[in-house]
């Protein structure tokens, strides 16, 4: 017995393979004991089969080989379910006794996944929401068997009671293979009820639509693309466990603040006065609603200059799982005064004064005074044609032909 777990992963299905294989290869034994270990290693690569494939290992789990075979074609000698059961700890449709370390383990519904906007806002501060979902859950009348009580189901004609069939699969332009699924008739139970003992709530759906309250609680700290995990929450059905509900948080667009992992960044607009002279003042609102109050210049500290950029430490977004932040950054815009400032001579004349000497003037044999346009666009750069690029000929006189050269 190879101590794997149900839920065993592909590579431990395969690993576990390769070591039973090994054990019973028909070359491992005499010629006496081959003819029975040629029977086991066919039931051990039958195994692998089923094991590997997604859709045969969900059948078998909820049918058992009943899902693929009547009878057991490897002979009698060896039960393919045993042999299941012992490199992997399953059990066959009817789960009797010997042939695992336990009860079956129901099949998983399948998950839903959807998609969940939230602001910036709502990240750096956390959410908590709630909303109503609409579900399928057992019924409970019939307690999910789709019959009226003491009634009895028929066997499936669809799928002889197996509850699967076999159907084709496109895998490419003209080439199909062929795979299991679910019977559409019974929804794999492999009964059906005629109509008259069908379960009068349920219709012999064996599961009703329900409306639930669900709660989402979205941790501050979280980011795009993280998961919300409802657990059980999904469409139930008999003999399965529900999945769960997944919503990835998709993060909307924010006017000021621009996300960079657990650090903020944001433009600010500042006078000529303030960047010279320094300010004390509200610089931004956070996202919290909270003022970020700066004070400059600090000690040793410059001029501003438009570009650039000063860091606020700890005023980034909160890490999820702990008490720390991240920086906020901010880039300085520095507003120039309006055409009007300048036109009083008596200002421009103190600024003059008061700002720093211009540095030595470039010195150069010609000088051209130039004309210059103030608002020139750079969307222009580039976009003046060469006029010499075109041959324009002189003598363009109608009726003109071209002669050849004399040789």
């Amino acid at each position: 017995v190879l101590e794997i777990s149900r839920d065993a992963s592909k590579a431990e299905v395969k690993k576990a393979y390769h070591k039973a294989a090994l054990a019973s290869h028909p070359d491992k034994v005499g010629e006496d004991e081959r003819g029975a270990a040629e029977i086991k290693f066919k039931s051990i690569s039958k195994a692998y089969e089923i094991l590997s494939d997604d859709d045969k290992r969900d059948a078998y789990d909820a049918h058992g080989m009943a899902a693929f075979e009547k009878g057991n074609p490897m002979g009698a000698e060896v039960d393919l379910d045993d042999i299941l059961a012992q490199m992997f700890g399953m059990h066959g449709m009817n789960g009797s006794p010997g042939r695992g370390p336990g009860p079956r383990k129901p099949r998983r519904g399948n998950d839903e996944e959807q998609s969940y906007t939230v602001t910036l806002e709502e990240l750096y501060k956390g959410k908590t929401t709630k909303f109503a979902s609409q579900k399928n859950v057992i019924c409970k009348v019939c307690k999910g068997s789709g019959g009226k009580e003491k009634a009895k189901p028929k066997e499936c004609s669809a799928c002889h009671g197996r509850g699967v069939q076999q159907g084709l699969k496109s895998v490419g332009p003209g080439l199909v293979t062929q795979e299991t699924v679910i019977c559409n008739s019974c929804k794999g139970t492999g009964n059906v009820y005629r109509d008259k003992d069908r379960c009068k709530k349920c219709k012999g759906e064996r599961v009703v639509e329900e409306r639930k309250l669900l709660e989402l609680y979205i941790p501050r700290g979280s980011k795009e693309g993280d998961k919300i995990v409802l657990e059980g929450e999904a469409d139930q059905l008999p003999d399965q466990e529900p999945g769960d509900i997944v919503f990835t948080l998709v993060e909307a667009e924010h006017s000021t603040f621009r996300r960079a992992g657990s650090d903020l960044l944001a433009e600010v607009h500042i006078d000529l006065s303030e960047a010279l002279c320094g300010f004390s003042r509200i610089l931004i609102k956070h996202l919290d609603g909270r003022g970020i109050y700066v004070k400059h210049p600090q000690r040793g500290a410059r001029p501003l200059k438009p570009g650039s950029v000063i860091k606020v430490a700890g005023e980034g977004m909160p890490h999820k799982k702990s008490d720390l932040r991240g920086n906020l950054y901010l880039i300085i815009n520095v507003d120039f005064p309006d055409d009007e400032w300048l036109r009083q001579d008596q200002r421009v004349e103190k600024l003059r004064e008061l700002l720093p000497k211009p540095s030595t003037p470039i010195q150069a044999d010609t000088v051209d005074e130039v004309d210059y346009e103030e608002n020139a666009n750079l969307d222009d750069l580039g976009g003046t044609g060469d006029q010499g690029d075109q041959w324009e000929d002189e003598d363009n006189g109608e009726g003109t032909q071209p002669q050849c050269a004399q040789q």
